[in-house]
């Protein structure tokens, strides 16, 4: 997301952040979907695998691509819905950042400062983001639950089906299980996740190029380590979070802290780590297609309005 900004209508500047982002969330999924569905189950189930490459193969033997795929629906309208009300926020905190350090514009701010404007903007986003990363994560555990006895629920069920199975159990809170956990997660994250794309950006201008014109190549690069950044900074609260998620379907689970504890107690430091390998191996490509369809469809809306 360019920091220097065209002078634009702030309703419009909006809109366009929350298109362009909706756009990278899509990209986002389409690249990273299959490593994300390894990394919930083994989060979930560390015990039922032997690593990256067996749950890998197993998944696919089990239910072929579809079951690789499995929560991409939700995964899809989780991503488009925090990363449109992410970057549709991100600018708004943006300008109020510039006014508390009390610069003339958001082109001055530091990556420091827009850094801090993308975790602020997180807050909001992850009220959008935990109900429908809920319903994936509980799609994408949906065969190890049914494994270990924990649900009654078939296989192949949808996301409609879990989203009224929630209401009729739990109501409206119940699709907000994990709340604190996500909030936990974004806020430090995106922290990162900004920081290491703004740095980024820098270490490339340094290197002779535009900031606001960076190539394909150089955003892919610099989006995928901001990825790679936000994942290795706050994996084990994610680690939490699945947890809570997943096997909430079988009863209200504790909070963040009794899980973690729990956690620690029974499977030690290495359990709130598993599931890292294909992570990382999926923040770098779908965090690099994020921002690169970030970019691209901002520059392009921004070109027809100006």
């Amino acid at each position: 997301m360019a920091a220097e900004r065209r002078a634009m209508n702030p309703f419009t500047d909006a809109v366009i952040n929350l298109v362009a982002g909706s756009a990278g969330g899509a990209a986002c999924v389409a690249c990273g979907q299959p490593f994300d569905t390894v990394k919930v189950k083994l989060q979930t189930f560390p015990s039922l695998y032997r690593g990256f490459l067996h749950c890998f193969q197993t998944t696919y033997r089990q239910g072929g691509l579809w079951g690789l795929y499995q929560g991409t629906t939700p995964a899809l309208l989780s991503n488009i819905a925090e990363n449109a009300v992410l970057f549709a926020c991100y600018g708004t905190c943006q300008e109020l950042t510039r006014r508390i350090f009390g610069l003339e514009s958001v082109g001055q701010l530091s990556d420091l400062q827009n850094a801090t404007a993308g975790s602020m903007a997180s807050i909001f986003s992850s009220l959008v983001l935990c109900p429908t990363e809920l319903v994936k994560c509980r799609m994408q555990a949906m065969h190890e639950m049914r494994t270990v006895g924990k649900t009654s629920l078939l296989c192949r069920v949808s996301s409609w089906s879990i989203v009224k199975n929630i209401l009729k159990k739990e109501g409206l809170p119940g699709l907000f299980q994990g709340m604190t956990s996500t909030w936990l997660r974004e806020v430090p994250g995106y922290f990162f996740f900004f920081g290491g794309y703004e740095v980024s950006r820098t270490i490339f201008v340094n290197c002779g190029y535009s900031k606001n014109d960076l190539d394909a190549a150089a955003l892919v690069v610099s989006g995928g380590v901001g990825g790679s950044f936000f994942w290795l900074a706050v994996y084990p609260i994610d680690s939490v979070k699945s947890r809570i998620q997943v096997l909430s379907m079988s009863g209200r689970q504790a909070g963040f802290l009794a899980t973690l504890v729990s956690i620690l107690r029974a499977e030690g430091v290495p359990a709130l780590y598993a599931g890292l390998t294909p992570t990382v191996l999926r923040a770098f490509p779908s965090n690099g297609a994020l921002f690169l369809a970030y970019e691209l469809t901002r520059s392009g809306l921004s070109s027809r309005v100006s």
